[in-house]
């Protein structure tokens, strides 16, 4: 056994013992105060009269009736542009040390979200309490002796005035522990490239070098640059180049589309862990295994709220209408779709992130993410979410025995007549028309919204199938390649006539 590895794993088995956890309902009550008072004397907590809500009998229920939903264009020309332009203390005490950069998976211009020192712990902290949940699993002593991967956006941060700018996975890369850089690769040099595929490049060369014991990142990117280690090296799986490799922590997307093309890169079953990182906070991970749900952080800096998902309650453009309800967690029921809305001590007062969640254990704060706010399909009242995309899609990939990492669609009208026109990412020879077919049943059976839009004013599905790869080249012309860069799942009209005009310029 190893010594070393043991050490760590017994320090980490006798800090869960000591270290107990209050109730998430308790918790999510003293947060909430606790961001109140801390801000009460900014200028988002004068306006809003933080003072006044902390002196009531219900403070979450005075927090949700005085304080408005605020998606990022709210909050940013109302409130961040006066802290971009170098002013205190304005929805946070004193100013944010960077900015995180996120086109997310929508639009080409890149959101500048304010990350605070208080987040910047928060943040740390969540890690801490990540890598304390791997004893929970069935991993060796070992395991804690070897090297972690982590494929993020660049740590080179750029200084736009008082400020550090980058993506999220950049910003926390830059700021781990001096005690673990010993064991974080690809190391600082490599991790501060810009350009993706020179780092991917140098990531390969250098893979044999490595005692890989765990990798973390974003699925579509972590698979491209296996499959790059694995070529290169002239490797039949990942563990050729990697015998030790024991741990994949994921995030920023599902994991369940790219899993059976994922696993065909490994020799063997590795434990697979889920995280919710987002440029506005790390908000949840998996602290157990048999579930592929996460537990909500539900102690460190993040106050939850969940807007049930329904189309009255969601405008055209993502955001939320005003008048929709907020549950708090102790009001909340499993297996219901919410939009997730947070307040941070980075200043983001009841923020709509953008994603929506499902309840799979209420008393344990576990979720499962469900899709995004503005890939909801509701044209002539399908409402299909990505959660039942992805259902239908993952039956699809059992029935004809194929991989479909990718997807995107869009409500298009084909001579009159509505359709879904489906484009779906796989390397494998398959009939359109038949898949088509299939999925078009599957979705009817799934969902009884879609299955009445059917056979009203939906008049049918289109799939058209490329290449995986014209997914990652759409991604790197329109925003850029690795990092937080995810796919978009619906697109409008106007985005969906350039997304087929790319992909026929692709196949030229």
């Amino acid at each position: 056994m190893a010594i070393l590895g043991s050490i760590i794993k017994t320090a980490i088995d006798l800090r869960g013992a000591i270290v107990s956890e209050k109730s998430p309902l308790e918790s999510q009550r003293e947060i909430l105060k606790n961001l109140l008072e801390k801000a009460k004397n900014t200028a988002f907590g004068k306006y809003y009269g933080f003072s006044k809500i902390l002196k009531t009998e219900d403070v979450q229920k005075s927090f949700s009736e005085h304080v408005p939903y605020f998606d990022y264009h709210e909050m940013e020309a109302e409130w961040w542009s006066k802290t971009q332009e170098g002013l205190e203390d304005i929805s946070w005490p004193g100013k944010p040390s960077y900015f995180a950069l996120s086109s997310g998976t929508t639009g080409k211009s890149s959101k500048k979200i304010p990350v605070t020192d208080d987040m910047i712990e928060a943040i740390r902290t969540t890690g801490i309490k990540q890598v304390g949940a791997l004893t929970n699993f069935e991993i060796p002593s070992d395991f804690y002796e070897k090297e972690i991967m982590m494929l993020g956006s660049s740590t080179n941060l750029e200084k736009q005035d008082q400020f550090l700018e980058g993506e999220i996975s950049g910003i926390s890369a830059s700021n781990i522990p001096f005690w673990f850089r010993g064991y974080y690769k690809p190391g600082e040099e490599i991790a501060q490239m810009d350009d993706w595929d020179k780092k991917v490049e140098t990531i390969t060369k250098n893979a044999k070098n490595w005692d890989i014991g765990a990798l973390s990142g974003i699925p579509s990117w972590m698979e491209l640059m296996m499959k790059n280690v694995i070529d290169y090296h002239d490797a039949k799986n990942i563990h050729e180049i990697w015998p030790n490799l024991q741990v994949y922590t994921t995030g920023g997307v599902a994991f369940q589309p790219y899993e059976k093309s994922f696993n065909q890169l490994l020799a063997h079953p590795i434990t697979v862990i889920d995280t919710y990182l987002a440029s506005e906070g790390f908000l949840a991970f998996q602290n157990r295994p048999g579930t592929t749900s996460m537990k909500l952080v539900t102690d460190n800096g993040i106050y939850f709220e969940f807007v049930p998902f329904k189309p009255e309650y969601i405008n055209e453009d993502g955001s939320l209408s005003q008048d929709a309800p907020a549950l708090t967690l102790a009001e909340v029921e499993p297996n219901v779709d919410y939009v997730l809305i947070i307040s941070t001590v980075s200043g983001a007062w009841r923020y709509l992130i953008g994603d929506t969640i499902a309840f799979t254990d209420v008393e344990k704060a576990e979720i499962k993410i469900t899709g995004r706010t503005k890939f909801f399909l509701n044209v002539v009242g399908s409402q299909l979410s990505v959660n039942k995309m992805e259902v239908g899609l993952r039956e699809m990939e059992q029935k004809f025995d194929i991989k479909i990492p990718e997807f995107t669609l869009a409500a298009v009208k084909i001579e009159g007549e509505f359709y879904h026109h489906w484009y779906l990412g796989t390397e494998t020879e398959i009939n359109s028309e038949e898949i088509a077919d299939a999925l078009d049943k599957a979705l009817k059976e799934a969902n009884k919204n879609y299955a009445v839009a059917r056979s009203k004013a939906l008049k049918g599905v289109k799939v058209t199938t490329v290449n995986p790869n014209i997914f990652h080249e759409w991604n790197a012309k329109n925003k850029k390649k690795g990092g937080q860069v995810k796919m978009e799942k619906v697109m409008d009209e106007e985005k969906f006539t350039d997304w087929e005009a790319f992909v026929k310029s692709q196949k030229q």
